[in-house]
């Protein structure tokens, strides 16, 4: 019996560092913003660390590997913190600012780290339609998940057009 509690107490551990992205999530103030960090260090690390060909591709991967923890993690999630969109759950906010180095393929990368991390917390943050009615009347996983998803392509669109207007 021991170890059955062993092993639950283990895969609560895993979910909690999973689902927090890595524990970012669990910052007093600010989770979203703070978890949003990690879809920004994998985005830096895949465009320092892989050859150019391949950075797409494994930025799509990541992205992929984030969603479907994401619905993995839901359930989990939900019953853990009673709340229908758990402000620690940050694997959406990952996702959503993934969409800018996906869509955004030029242009200097402090500057679409930067203005792609500021731009998609502020979408995020302010809801922009519809990612407000998303928000508002989507429950669940797609329903966590899909008004960062929106707010991650307004951003990547502002991003887009900066860098053509201005580099």
């Amino acid at each position: 019996m021991k170890t059955f509690n062993n092993n639950r107490v283990l895969k609560d551990k895993f979910c909690l560092f999973a689902a927090t992205a890595l524990g970012l999530g669990l910052a007093p103030i600010a989770p979203g913003t703070f978890g949003t960090l990690l879809g920004v260090a994998a985005h830096v690390a895949v465009v320092k660390c892989i050859a150019e060909p391949h950075q797409h591709t494994l930025l799509l991967m990541i992205f992929t590997a984030v969603c479907i923890a994401h619905f993995m993690l839901t359930p989990w999630a939900l019953a853990r913190w009673n709340d229908d969109d758990p402000g620690h759950f940050v694997l959406d906010e990952v996702a959503g600012y993934l969409i800018v180095p996906l869509l955004v393929k030029t242009g200097p990368l402090w500057f679409v780290v930067i203005a792609g991390f500021l731009l998609f917390r502020f979408f995020d943050i302010i809801k922009v339609p519809p990612a407000r009615q998303i928000d508002r009347d989507m429950h669940g996983a797609w329903g966590i998940l899909l008004d960062d998803l929106v707010s991650g392509l307004y951003a990547a669109g502002l991003v887009y057009l900066s860098i053509r207007l201005f580099f």
